[in-house]
């Protein structure tokens, strides 16, 4: 009987020395209250009934959501939702006994840790027009870390991350802002309205100054072609009539005949490309031996002028 007692009592001790540290946990022991010793994950021995648990601490990474106000230096009221990343700096026994002993419990841990970057952000905010917040989420962030981050070393703990989730105003100077970016929309809109106007027009009149530019140069061109049509036409002209008068002088006739030929047939086109217009001719004697006369002057002159 007294030997399966022994047995038994020999099992307690053994049962009660050994203790169990979970993955990503370590264990801070004490010995009559006094800091002892870490242990680390795994299967661990600790003295019966003289040492203890004193706390599991967690060395992975704890998330925490805030939702709090602030105020901007032109009195507008900020509301944020925020999501905070934190963990224990590493894993070395003097952090791990700042982490163990800095706090009564996580709780007053937590309610630390919320206000002081609560009172950060504030701070912040409280330096910033309400127009600035909006655009300001990386510099809120990089200003809380900067304040807070000696704070959390020396409680051990280490500022992983802050997400500002959400950033709001109260509802009057929401419908403002709107009215504000609405407005501004509105006055872009215009502008890229009156702009595309006057591309438009501007890229039609050059249309148009370019087709005058190209009809009058085709109309100069043609000008000069007919011009030149004429003027071949008319050199041909005065060249045939040349030999034609120069064979009749030749042949003893009288060159009178070409102006007569001349005469008649100018009557004749008259008369059949006329096409009901009206023209007056002196059809006399008189008039034709003044208009024959009119016409010999001519032929003399350029003869002249040719000597």
């Amino acid at each position: 009987m007294q030997s399966l007692i022994f047995l038994g009592v020999i099992a307690l001790i053994i049962f009660s020395s050994l203790i169990t540290v979970n993955q990503g946990t370590i264990a801070v022991i004490t010995m009559f209250g006094k800091y002892r010793r870490i242990l680390m994950p795994g299967l661990r021995f600790k003295i019966p009934f003289i040492e203890n648990i004193y706390k599991r601490i967690s060395i992975q990474n704890q998330s925490l959501e805030l939702e709090f106000q602030a105020v901007t230096i032109d009195q507008a009221n900020v509301y944020f939702k925020s999501m905070l990343l934190y963990s224990v700096q590493n894993s070395t026994e003097e952090t791990l006994i700042k982490v163990a002993f800095k706090f009564i419990s996580n709780k007053d841990l937590m309610q630390a840790l919320v206000r002081t970057v609560e009172g950060s952000i504030r701070a912040f905010v409280a330096t910033k027009r309400q127009a600035e917040v909006l655009t300001a989420r990386k510099d809120i962030v990089d200003y809380v870390k900067d304040q807070i981050d000696h704070s959390l070393e020396e409680w051990g703990y280490h500022l992983q991350d802050l997400q500002i989730n959400d950033i709001t105003f109260d509802q009057q100077v929401m419908d403002s802002m709107s009215k504000v970016v609405a407005s501004n929309n509105l006055k872009a809109a215009a502008e890229n309205e009156g702009q595309a106007l006057l591309i438009t027009k501007t890229k039609a009149a050059e249309a148009e100054g370019n087709a005058i530019k190209i009809s009058a140069q085709a109309e100069k061109e043609a000008a000069q072609l007919r011009g030149q049509g004429v003027a071949l036409f008319r050199q041909e002209v005065a060249k045939g009539m040349s030999e034609a008068a120069e064979e009749m002088k030749q042949a003893n006739l009288d060159t009178n005949v070409i102006l007569f030929s001349m005469w008649t047939e100018a009557i004749k086109n008259f008369a059949e490309f006329g096409k009901g217009n009206v023209i007056f001719l002196d059809g006399s004697p008189e008039g034709m031996d003044k208009t024959m006369k009119q016409m010999m002057g001519l032929i003399t002159s350029k003869d002249e002028k040719k000597s």
